[in-house]
């Protein structure tokens, strides 16, 4: 009787020893943490850019120089250490037998963040040096509105002014009738009869094309050039709106597409010239257009908001005179994408602009 319960006691210790040396083994915590850490790296990846983009944005509004810093690398390592120790103590008189055990585990996360700041000649290829139209027009195929994109992006077409930051007063100084071209490549759009075509001809780039960079240079061995093209429609109201987009950018009365260059001016007929901006020219356009406190405006701390609004007649065609005796047009400039936004709102009447 006494040997059977020593057996007994002995399998049971055995028992109780190894049974948290199966378990522990089956304890990973490799998939689960992969799952939930992915999301919340990259859900305060995010929101660190967008408050260091916020950033920025005010520091350029109050002529502080702006500071980018790229996180280059985000390492979340992770060490799980576990042990088990038992014994068993039997006497054959059952006199004294005893269990005694324990087991330990733990638990480390060593997470690792590389940063980078923007200095030298990657600081001008991504913040000072203009982005090449080509970069930026193949953006309208995938939905984005062109009217926004080229707000944003466009200092001005063909001539046509957006406003500016700095050097043109209250009200930034704009043409109006960019903003009528605007209005008409997004209602072109918005129906299909206008698009961004790319190709890899062998069409001469300009003299003021941009440095090619990091930023501006397109994959591909071949250089590659954005045309503007005007699709045929039956539309008469389309027809008119192509006529007057035509008209505003000085094309021929039947072209068909455009070769979008680089620059204030087209060098040769038949090219659409954007002198597009930099990425610190986009951002110190929006801290222009954002309100700050009056009192920091009065004492000097930063110069007066931006005003967007804008009163002049726009063109109609004679064919549309009789029945259209006043017309308002209201074009969204939003640039909601980066933080901020505005409406202009234009009265068009029956005269064309100078």
């Amino acid at each position: 009787m006494t040997i059977s319960r020593f057996y007994l006691l002995a399998l049971r210790a055995l028992t109780l020893g190894l049974l948290p040396c199966l378990v522990s083994g089956c304890i990973t915590i490799g998939p689960s943490r992969l799952s939930h850490d992915q999301l919340d790296y990259s859900r305060a990846l995010g929101e660190a850019e967008k408050h260091a983009m916020l950033l920025n944005i005010i520091r350029i509004r109050y002529a502080d120089p702006p500071t980018f810093l790229d996180t280059t690398q985000v390492i979340a390592g992770y060490q799980f250490n576990r042990s088990v120790n038992g014994g068993f103590n039997a006497f054959p008189s059952g006199i004294g037998s005893y269990l005694s055990g324990g087991s330990t585990a733990t638990l480390q996360e060593s997470p690792t963040f590389t940063y980078q700041p923007e200095t030298g000649q990657q600081y001008a290829e991504n913040v000072i040096r203009p982005i090449s139209p080509v970069v930026i027009m193949p953006l309208s195929l995938g939905g984005l509105p062109i009217d926004t994109l080229l707000r944003l992006t466009a200092q001005s077409i063909d001539g046509l002014s957006n406003v500016r930051a700095l050097g043109a007063g209250p009200t930034g100084g704009g043409s109006v009738r960019f903003y009528l071209l605007l209005h008409d490549l997004r209602q072109l759009q918005i129906a299909g009869a206008m698009t961004i075509r790319i190709a890899t001809d062998a069409s001469k780039p300009p003299v003021d094309q941009p440095p090619s960079g990091s930023a501006n240079k397109p994959s591909g061995t071949q250089p590659e050039h954005a045309y503007l093209v005007l699709t045929a429609t039956s539309d008469p109201a389309l027809t008119t709106i192509q006529a007057e987009v035509r008209r505003l950018l000085h094309l021929d009365p039947h072209a068909e597409e455009a070769e979008i260059v680089y620059g204030p001016y087209p060098k040769t007929p038949g090219q659409i010239a954007i002198l597009t901006r930099s990425m610190f020219a986009m951002l110190s356009q929006i801290a222009y257009e954002m309100d700050v406190p009056e009192e920091d405006i009065k004492a000097g701390r930063t110069l007066p908001t931006i005003s967007l609004s804008v009163s002049r007649p726009a063109p109609t065609s004679s064919s549309t005179q009789a029945s259209q005796s006043q017309n308002i047009i209201t074009i969204r400039c939003d640039i909601g994408a980066v933080g901020t936004g505005s409406t202009t709102t234009i009265s068009a009447a029956n005269s064309a602009l100078p």
